[in-house]
């Protein structure tokens, strides 16, 4: 049975999460019962919570999306329905509807996607279906909120005279209007509404001049209100036919409400469903909003929480776009008290927080921010001790008020309880405090607890490792800026770098010398070896961080490259496969040439026909025979090879179109040389050098020794100039 006292759910923050998790309902009902959970007390119902959150987060990101769950809360209604000869109103009848309708279609959901969520199939199936009660209601009232003419054969007969009663008011009233307004009896406006009745506004000089019942006048008593005197008798049949039609809705409305009334066990169960779908809903939000997700739960007394966030911590950075640095941290039968320790203002009591709160929330049925590979366990106690506890109330110290905490942690501490102290110890003299915390951790390691504590003491750091079961850890700090990396490390226990961190904050270097010289030197020694190993640690790290950066980049390159080689050889042997049969291919084109030509010269057909056949029957011997397909997939392997080879020549007569292009345009650009007799030229577009003999009108004429041409000087290009 669980046992977790309020103090300790406001030392973790419990009620603040219940608080944002309020936030995300969508009913009062769910935002009262939000604010009211606590840790349940038995594992399989702490299983089953989590379970039905679990599935529900998964519907959120699923095309199978769960069905609307709002309601409006009938706790009114339920307290009249156990009380008799009582009637709900017409309102109230539509809040049941509309409840017993959204039951109707949950479990038709669940029903049809059970697969999918079995736990929460499995809470929807307890609770009954009642169709007779929305049939009743839907009979009676119609979407407006209106009592329909047909809710009974009386009130049908009675809205039909009080339709036709109101015909001949109308008919009368038009009547009188028509026959005093060619009185001059009326005022300008004619008629009004007065009392809900429709009256004529004659001038008050008029007013005995006009048959009818006054009613009032305006507030300047120039106009007189009166309903005439036709329809004074239909006003008054109106009135009873209105008095029967009330009598005859409040009949039906009694009659509804004890149809329903057998029924307040189903309602009250439905609303209760519907409240607790909000809540699982609400969890399934909240866990979507902070990445949390539902680790394995053992029962080897295991706790290893991988990359653990503090829930409002990550939300409050969320919003101001900060990183929140996890933790990792593990107890188990072989480990099951860790000692923290190091600097203030490192970490050492969030993470005390995150663990505790972490196990309170999953114990309630929420989902946690860990890795997916976290295990957890459940604990039947768990105590804490965190912050400053000073009571006012009983005239405490804080000393005074932790020795009563720890006195009740003796009481109850035993192999199924978590405790988690912050700054063990602390509050008296130092020596006299810490052996007495050294005893109280004795005994708690005796009783076979599991707890987690931070502490500045040496002797409850030399406690932990001298104990099997008991291990020292520290929250790291960078040992050059002495600023927090708020990361845990099992194993070795920290500096509290007292005289470093008062040094950087301007402490004279004189007066921290002058300190240590008042204190023991082997305690100065112990803690300097402690801050060196801790910060040769913060290097090892870091230099391993940085290793196995360059490792898995080496190793992305490393395969990058080999992708590319196998992708290369393959080309290449492609490119192999269609040189050949290119060379073949022209081998046989020289052959059917030679043919060709022997037939040009001789004319002899026979020959040509022979001939081709030999060339024909040589080749085919050097084929392999192949199946339809195979040679189809070749041919088609051999197209898409050739189609690439084009692509690529494309690609490379572009490149020399482009460097021939901007060759012109910087030939352009730059002043054309001036040629003269003896000057080595030759053609732009052409390789042979030859010597101009004559120039004449932009021509010139070049000697290649063994024939001379003209040409313009605008397509040569200088070669030499002569010497």
């Amino acid at each position: 049975m669980a046992l977790i006292q309020t103090k300790t759910l406001q030392d973790l923050e419990f009620p603040t999460v219940l608080q944002q998790l309020a936030a995300r309902c969508n009913t009062e009902l769910g935002k009262e019962y939000a604010l009211a959970i606590t840790p349940f007390s038995e594992p399989e119902v702490i299983k089953l919570s989590l379970g039905q959150t679990s599935e529900y987060l998964a519907s959120l990101i699923s095309e199978n999306r769960i069905p609307n769950h709002g309601f409006d809360r009938i706790d009114i209604e339920l307290g009249l329905l156990r009380i008799e000869n009582t009637t709900l109103e017409i309102v109230s009848f539509r809040k049941i509807g509309n409840i017993c309708n959204t039951i109707a279609t949950h479990k038709k959901f669940f029903k049809k996607f059970k697969e999918y969520y079995p736990l929460l199939f499995m809470a929807v199936e307890k609770v009954p279906l009642n169709t007779q009660i929305p049939q009743e209601i839907d009979v009676v009232i119609d979407r407006f909120g209106e009592v329909k003419d047909r809710a009974s054969d009386k009130l049908f007969s009675i809205r039909r005279q009080i339709n036709q009663v109101k015909g001949k008011i109308s008919q009368s009233f038009s009547s009188a209007l028509n026959v005093y307004h060619g009185s001059d009896y009326l005022d300008d406006i004619r008629e009004s509404v007065y009392e809900n009745r429709r009256v004529l506004a004659v001038k008050s000089m008029y007013r005995r001049k006009v048959k009818g019942a006054v009613l009032g006048n305006s507030k300047t008593g120039s106009i007189v209100y009166i309903e005439p005197e036709a329809t004074l008798k239909y006003s008054r049949e109106l009135n009873n036919l209105e008095f029967d039609e009330k009598e005859e809705i409040q009949r039906i409305l009694n009659h509804l409400t004890r149809l329903i009334r057998p029924f307040a066990s189903d309602l009250a169960q439905y609303q209760q469903y519907l409240a607790s779908t909000d809540i699982t809903a609400a969890k399934a939000k909240y866990a979507s909003d902070t990445n949390a997700i539902l680790p394995e739960i053992n029962t080897a007394k295991r706790l290893f929480l991988r990359d653990a966030y503090h829930p409002l911590l990550y939300l409050n950075n969320k919003l101001k776009n900060e990183k929140t640095h996890p933790q990792t941290i593990e107890l188990h039968p072989e480990n099951r008290i860790i000692v923290i320790s190091g600097p203030n203002a490192g970490g050492k009591s969030i993470t005390l927080k995150t663990i505790g709160l972490l196990q309170v929330m999953l114990q309630s049925g929420l989902l946690i921010p860990v890795h997916e590979r976290s295990t957890v366990c459940l604990f039947d106690k768990i105590l804490t001790d965190i912050g400053d506890n000073q009571s006012i109330e009983n005239h405490l110290s804080t000393y005074s008020y932790r020795l009563k905490n720890m006195n009740s942690f003796l009481k109850k501490c035993n192999a199924n309880t978590l405790f988690l102290i912050d700054e063990f110890g602390t509050g008296s003299d130092p020596e006299l405090g810490g052996a007495l915390a050294e005893t109280f951790l004795e005994v708690f390691y005796e009783r076979e607890a599991y707890g987690v504590i931070t502490t500045h003491y040496a002797n409850l750091k030399l406690l932990a490792n001298e104990l099997p079961h008991i291990s020292n850890a520290n929250m790291l700090f960078d040992g050059k800026t002495l600023e927090p990396t708020f990361q845990l490390v099992l194993g070795e226990a920290g500096s509290s770098f007292t005289f470093e961190v008062a040094q950087k904050n301007g402490i004279p270097y004189s007066l921290i010398n002058k300190s240590k010289k008042k204190i023991e030197r082997g305690k100065v020694r112990f803690d300097a070896t402690i801050a060196k190993m801790q910060k040769e640690r913060s290097k090892m790290a870091k230099t391993g961080s940085r290793l196995q950066e360059e490792e898995s980049k080496a190793r992305e390159e490393a395969a990058r490259l080999e992708k590319l080689n196998a992708k290369v050889k393959s080309k290449l042997e492609n490119y192999q496969e269609l040189y050949d049969h290119d060379q073949r291919m022209i081998q046989l084109g020289n052959k059917v040439n030679k043919a060709a030509d022997k037939y040009f010269q001789d004319k002899k057909k026979r020959l040509l026909v022979s001939e081709l056949l030999r060339i024909v029957e040589t080749e085919n011997s050097k084929r392999k025979k192949k199946s339809a397909s195979q040679a189809q997939a070749d041919r088609s392997k051999k197209a898409k090879v050739a189609q690439e080879v084009q692509k690529e020549v494309k690609v490379i007569r572009e490149k020399k179109k482009v460097e021939k292009k901007r060759a012109i345009n910087k030939e352009k650009n730059t002043p054309r040389p001036v040629f003269k007799v003896g000057d080595r030229v030759r053609m732009t577009d052409g390789k042979a050098v030859g010597s101009i003999d004559r120039v004449e009108k932009g021509k010139a004429t070049v000697n290649y020794g063994m024939f001379t041409t003209n040409v313009s000087v605008d397509q040569l290009e200088m070669v030499e100039r002569k010497k």
